[in-house]
């Protein structure tokens, strides 16, 4: 891509703080293909819809055309087999109803409902020790405070990792992490590719420790649960079983980070509906869905390839080409919703794409959701006159995973918890 291409503007760290006007300058070209070899960048509601649930777009890097024959690119790229959301079906599905007898129906139907005094437990802790910081006009960053540790917090406890090794893997997710970047995802040789890869490993082999231990003494987490291998379609594999234990540590908490901070973000730029959340905590729920639409965390997906050619809008993706399915341009498609770049959380049919759709759709949609809408009906409840000191914040660099790295509050103080 040129520097000038619409492509690179969207990538680059700049855009950061505001990609949608260039997402609309995107949706006048419904599928956009700058350059020989390029991607396919698909940027409309209803074909990004029809693109999730078409079984000639496959999630497996092994399919691309300009894929050479030694490894798959990005940081999956490794002795760790792909990760079931790199995999289509059938692998795709035996290796997600295994994750999924660990994590929810029909083996374990409440173990996510089940942890909402745990999670509200969490979130008044992290709370509470804001409140020294607080006191007196103090200053707080909340994400190194709160939107990070909660759910790193919560995905230690459900898989069974110890919270105390999160300085430990913390540095592996992020290298993991810059190596989603599109523009060098699919060039093997890119520092920022042999990085992640080796990142993976890296977490991989702690995890397997883990692994060991819980297959000679199981506990109640999905690590024992991944191990014991529930259900019809049998076991995984111990290195099926790391592969996706990196998966969902990974995923566990980085979208949720994101969600939570572009929340809070977003509702302090609308403080009617802050003031709404705090006095209607059941407000919460069209507050997240509305935020999934409005500010994805997850913005586009860049790791899609066709297995035969297909035709969109009159243009013909080849066999083997690359396709970028730009989640965030849709959620804000006007032929989709009505007055789109405004943040309505009673908007009505919000069938948004901020979790993706079809047999991908993310696999910790439920958690995710329930951290959400805690986390911000009590940020909104016990901050005391909560204030951006910077707007915009500073974003991370990732064009995939899009938030603030860091967002300075100012509050007045920090209110006592509700019993119950």
């Amino acid at each position: 891509m040129t520097d000038s291409s619409l492509l690179r503007r969207i990538t680059d760290p700049a855009s950061r703080a505001d990609p949608y006007p260039l997402y609309e300058e995107l949706r006048r070209t419904p599928v956009l293909h700058e350059e020989e070899g390029g991607a396919y960048a698909v940027s409309r509601y209803h074909d990004i819809l029809a693109l999730l649930h078409d079984p000639r777009i496959s999630s497996d890097d092994r399919r691309l055309a300009d894929r050479g024959d030694d490894e798959l690119p990005g940081p999956e790229g490794t002795v760790l087999p792909p990760s079931f959301i790199r995999l289509d079906p059938p692998e795709h599905d035996r290796l997600r109803r295994i994750a999924n007898s660990a994590f929810g129906p029909p083996h374990r139907p409440h173990r996510i409902d089940g942890m909402r005094g745990e999670l509200a437990g969490i979130v008044g802790e992290l709370l509470d020790g804001l409140a020294s910081a607080a006191a007196g006009g103090g200053e707080i960053d909340l994400v190194d405070e709160f939107a990070y540790p909660f759910p790193v917090t919560v995905i230690c406890r459900l898989l069974g990792v110890p919270r105390e090794d999160e300085p430990r893997f913390r540095g592996w997710v992020d290298v993991i992490v810059a190596g989603l970047d599109p523009e060098t995802r699919h060039d093997p040789a890119a520092p920022a590719q042999r990085a992640a890869r080796q990142a993976r490993v890296q977490l991989g082999m702690y995890l397997a420790g883990l692994v060991e231990e819980r297959s000679r003494e199981p506990r109640d987490d999905m690590l024992s649960d991944l191990v014991a291998g529930r259900g019809p379609d049998g076991a995984m594999s111990t290195m099926e079983v790391l592969s996706t234990a990196v998966l969902l540590l990974i995923a566990g908490h980085e979208t949720t980070v994101n969600l939570i901070t572009n929340g809070m973000l977003t509702l302090l730029r609308h403080p009617e509906h802050l003031e709404r959340l705090r006095e209607d905590a059941a407000y919460g729920v069209p507050v997240v869905e509305e935020l999934l639409r409005y500010e994805p965390p997850v913005q586009l997906l860049p790791s899609r390839t066709c297995i035969t050619d297909i035709e969109v809008h009159g243009v013909t993706i080849p066999e083997g080409a690359r396709i970028w399915l730009m989640l965030a341009a849709g959620n804000r498609d006007p032929e989709r919703f009505a007055d789109p770049g405004r943040f309505d959380p009673d908007r009505p049919d919000n069938e948004h794409l901020g979790f993706g759709s079809g047999v991908h759709i993310c696999f910790g949609a439920p958690l995710a959701r329930l951290e959400a809408q805690i986390a911000l009906t009590e940020l909104a409840r016990r901050l005391d006159g909560p204030r951006l000191l910077q707007d915009p914040p500073p974003y991370r660099l990732s064009p995939v995973l899009r938030g603030p790295r860091h967002l300075p509050l100012g509050v007045d103080g920090v209110r006592p918890r509700q019993d119950g």
